[in-house]
């Protein structure tokens, strides 16, 4: 199972979090309207865990840029961005970029948006849909996705919290590929607790 946390910004905060068995991506947004926003590059950056960007329909050189600067592993796609700007991204980025596209779910009906996306994202996340486009700290029925037969893996993400190791483990999807970790385990925005994330990662994986 892929663990990512996200919304990481303190560099000695990051250190830590990256010293976690467990922990193989780590995320950091890069979307201004966004409380854990990285605005300026962290004095230190994950040398274990893969480095994935946050973008919300950003400028494609903007986002070339960051990738570069960042020695990005992993672009994540968070807003309305287009199959054919997914098609561009992969045309001008490193062919080790993969590619993250989220969508937003509440209803059976949110599923039917990801087939435009089949073969030009390496990833999905299914993500709840709030006031925001993402970060809103909620649930959704994850029983929802038993309807999802697309063929492209997928990470959940969406208010998960260290009380749900148990509903975790209970998930069971064919492309079910991991989880993405964020407000559920902080002190203060982009703040990581180490030690819930420590004691959740061994709940779900042992």
């Amino acid at each position: 199972m892929i663990i990512k946390v996200c919304g990481m910004r303190n560099a000695d905060n990051i250190r830590q979090v990256d010293a976690i068995q467990g922990v193989n991506w780590m995320g950091f947004i890069f979307w201004p309207h966004s409380s854990r926003y990285v605005s300026e590059r962290p004095t230190y950056l994950p040398t274990h865990a893969k480095r994935v960007g946050v973008f919300v329909n950003e400028d494609l050189e903007q986002v070339k840029r960051i990738a570069d600067d960042y020695t990005l592993s992993l672009i994540q796609l968070h807003g309305h961005e287009s199959p054919a700007y997914c098609r561009s991204l992969r045309s001008i980025c490193r062919d080790s970029i993969a590619t993250i596209k989220a969508f937003n779910i509440a209803t059976i009906d949110d599923l039917t948006q990801t087939s435009a996306y089949t073969g030009v994202a390496d990833y999905f996340l299914f993500d709840t849909k709030g006031k925001s486009v993402g970060g809103n700290g909620e649930k959704f029925d994850w029983d929802i996705l038993q309807h999802y037969h697309g063929q492209t893996p997928f990470l959940l993400t969406g208010g998960i919290k260290p009380t749900d190791a148990e509903k975790v483990r209970a998930f069971h999807h064919p492309q079910f590929a991991g989880i993405d970790l964020n407000s559920g385990f902080e002190t203060s925005p982009a703040m990581k607790d180490p030690a819930l994330l420590s004691t959740f990662i061994d709940q779900i994986t042992h």
